[in-house]
């Protein structure tokens, strides 16, 4: 593997994180919310990933006798990387509070909150920020690499 794609591979992963990060703040700062311009309350969010080929020309084609090599470069080949597939609707159900006082209650004094679970968003946020602090720390690394590889090369 060279070093572009390791950088591919890291830079793809920090750019779902991020996307992971983003719904995530955006589920929390809504957490209250419950009149949208639809007319409901805020429905919580969550991102969906896949993993897809890195290079999508790699045919992943096994010849039966070959080298060590060539068969390191196959599997190098077929390496995968995720991607954002979709942002989806949680399907869950809305909070409901009495609360006859809130403008929002229904002829019932029921106030329909979010399904947004404050802990899930903070654990969501906590792992997708590791998550994307190891991805920093291989790009670190690839261009430490990098750098003493044109050094040894002098």
């Amino acid at each position: 593997m060279n070093l572009l794609t390791a950088l591919k591979i890291s830079a793809r992963g920090l750019s779902a994180e991020r996307t992971r990060v983003n719904v995530a703040a955006m589920n929390l700062a809504n957490a209250e919310v419950t009149k949208t311009v639809d007319g409901g309350p805020y429905r919580a969010k969550s991102v969906i990933f896949r993993s897809e080929p890195l290079d999508e020309s790699a045919a992943g084609e096994q010849r039966p006798f070959i080298s060590f090599e060539e068969s390191l470069e196959q599997e190098i080949d077929r390496m995968e990387t995720v991607k954002v597939e979709k942002i989806v609707d949680d399907p869950g159900p809305f909070k409901e509070v009495y609360d006859p006082t809130h403008p929002d209650a229904d002829e019932n004094g029921i106030v329909r909150y979010p399904n947004v679970n404050v802990m899930e968003q903070m654990v969501d946020l906590m792992t997708a920020q590791r998550a994307y602090e190891a991805g920093a720390t291989v790009i670190d690394t690839v261009k430490s690499m990098g750098a003493k590889a044109l050094e040894i090369g002098r």
